[in-house]
């Protein structure tokens, strides 16, 4: 037979090693800070637990780390609702102490992104507060998004505008005369009013919020709800979901064209500094060559890549999803960023093992019942397919361990806001936040001192799925992660090199990056068939000879001259 001619096409922009862009390549590590560590027993996690770990992460092989936001809140959604955005939560530590992890971390080679919430604030930050003493049409009513409700005396919502978290996105106060006067916006909980980025001030708070602490050394930011900061000023009606689901192409307040100029301002910001610190946005929006308008030269460096996290892992899904990825981010000269998972979405092992492997939106969904040895299996060949593919990846804290979501917490624990916004309907996100399990044979696990009471319960039987167990098992998740990101690191093949696809049977996928470098993902229920005479590199499952099972993915070499 003759030899298979692969055509390789080229990323539209050097790799990392040529640029020093770090992020084009990079994988981080997200630590979601309540859950990650507890260093002084009181059941929560803190940045002294972040420091305790960090030769874990350096041995994982991760470039860097992203913190869930450590600012001062009264926690109404984890931490999400800031009150103070240039200091830290007591809960956490202090500044010295983020000062210390900084240092420390780049010490072990591991740069620091942080959280960044710019589209609102706690109903507790001082600004709020103001505007809530304040008279309508003042200066500090004008940070935020107030308007007069409609009907009679006002009573009514300004429009049907919905929460993310259920119910109107609409407040009602109480005036300094104990009248119902205004309302103000928030599109997630009432305890997060939204931000009026028409205000001059607003902007140029957070742009100062920046350079505090890219003053104290951090390498970038996660911006949360990158897309929602500018809306839609006369306030239309949302659009209904298309037919297909997703979301509509023009939206009120997601992907308004304002929000490109807020960007290209905070860009300039960010190359003000050496080397440039990277901007990583949260976009929702309707279409892919929507999202790589945010990573035009100038704005964004890089955004979650959600499309492919919510793709089922069926061969042609996955191909046609790679494919929009690679030539949209290319158009714009953008790398693309890969991710399996976040704290807002059950965990791969539990999604990868039921039928549906979308996203927490239908209720329906949560209480599918999940093979977690078929979810095992297919998450071990997911992140072989994405540490392969072209640029960036993100990792969630516990899925090298392969922890499943905990979906039966006792109701009265749960803290996610979705879970009484919804009247009890969405069980929340609690279930992927549950503390990380680190060592010994009960709960705390190691997470905290012992005997200290973690504030969500470990499952009994994690002990097997502890990072020192895992560690001390070749054939474990933790095992496999740390090998494919080591051979990751090391190959040149991988590091912003061309990429190409191969023939191969239905349901499968085979492509090409350079050096003769190949990857194999089997997900079509029947064995896949590898070249003979090739040279295995890492595999997710046991291969018998030259067969692939189902579930399953193969990095290999294949031998120069190599007939197919």
């Amino acid at each position: 037979m003759r030899r298979q001619t692969v055509r390789l096409h080229s990323p539209a922009v050097p790799g990392p090693a040529m640029t020093g862009e770090w992020w084009r390549r990079a994988v981080v590590y997200q630590v979601y800070i309540r859950s990650f560590a507890d260093a002084d027993g009181d059941g929560v996690g803190d940045i002294a637990g972040i420091r305790r770990h960090l030769r874990y992460l350096a041995q994982l092989g991760v470039d860097a780390i992203w913190i869930t936001p450590w600012y001062p809140s009264p926690m109404a959604d984890g931490g999400y609702d800031v009150a103070d955005y240039c200091a830290i939560d007591p809960l956490f530590g202090t500044l010295e102490d983020a000062d210390a992890l900084i240092r420390d971390a780049h010490g072990a080679g591991i740069k620091v992104l942080i959280d960044l919430v710019p589209n609102h604030t706690s109903s507790r930050h001082t600004w709020f507060l103001e505007a809530l003493a304040s008279p309508p049409g003042s200066t500090a009513r004008a940070r935020y998004v107030f308007r007069d409700g409609r009907g009679a005396g006002g009573a009514e919502p300004p429009n049907d505008w919905m929460s993310g978290f259920g119910g109107s996105a609409w407040e009602r106060i109480m005036e300094a005369d104990d009248c119902p006067g205004q309302w103000y916006l928030h599109l997630f909980d009432k305890a997060q009013p939204d931000l009026n980025w028409e205000s001059t001030e607003v902007r140029s708070e957070f742009e100062a919020i920046l350079r505090f602490w890219f003053d104290r050394g951090i390498d970038g930011f996660r911006i949360d709800v990158a897309s929602a900061l500018v809306k839609d000023t006369a306030f239309p009606e949302v659009p209904p979901e298309p037919a297909g689901g997703g979301m509509p192409d023009s939206h009120p307040y997601f992907d308004q064209e304002g929000v490109h100029e807020i960007y290209r301002s905070w860009h300039r910001i960010a190359s003000e500094y050496v080397p440039e610190r990277a901007l990583l946005g949260e976009i929702h929006v309707a279409t892919a060559e929507r999202l790589a308008r945010y990573l035009r030269p100038g704005e964004l460096q890089g955004a979650f890549n959600f499309p492919f996290m919510r793709t089922p892992l069926e061969a042609t899904a996955l191909r046609r999803v790679i494919d929009e990825t690679l030539r949209t981010h290319a158009s714009v000269g953008a790398t693309p960023t890969w991710v399996l998972g976040n704290h807002d979405e059950i965990r791969q092992v539990t999604r990868f093992g039921r039928a549906y492997t979308g996203i927490r939106s239908r209720p329906q969904d949560e209480r599918m019942p999940s093979d977690p040895t078929l979810g095992a299996r297919r998450a071990r060949a997911a992140i072989m397919l994405v540490l392969a593919l072209p640029g960036g990846a993100y990792l969630y804290q516990g899925e090298e361990l392969g922890l499943p979501e905990v979906e039966e917490l006792p109701d009265e624990l749960r803290q996610d806001p979705l879970w009484n916004g919804t009247g009890h309907e969405i069980r929340g996100r609690d279930g992927c936040r549950v503390p990380m399990p680190w060592s010994g044979e009960v709960s705390p696990f190691g997470y905290g001192p012992h005997g200290s009471t973690p504030w969500l319960p470990q499952p009994t039987d994690w002990a097997a799925l502890t990072a020192q167990a895992e560690a001390a098992d070749p054939e474990s998740m933790l095992s496999l992660y740390r090998v494919a990101l080591r051979i990751r690191r090391s190959l040149s093949a991988l590091d912003g090199g061309p990429f190409g696809w191969l023939p191969s049977a239905a349901g499968t996928l085979l492509f090409a990056r350079a050096g003769g470098f190949r990857c194999a993902v089997n997900f079509s229920g029947a064995t896949m068939m590898l070249p003979s005479g090739r040279s295995t590199i890492l595999a997710s499952a046991q291969i018998e000879g030259d067969a692939l099972g189902s579930d399953a993915a193969a990095w290999f070499h294949e031998a120069a001259g190599q007939s197919r």
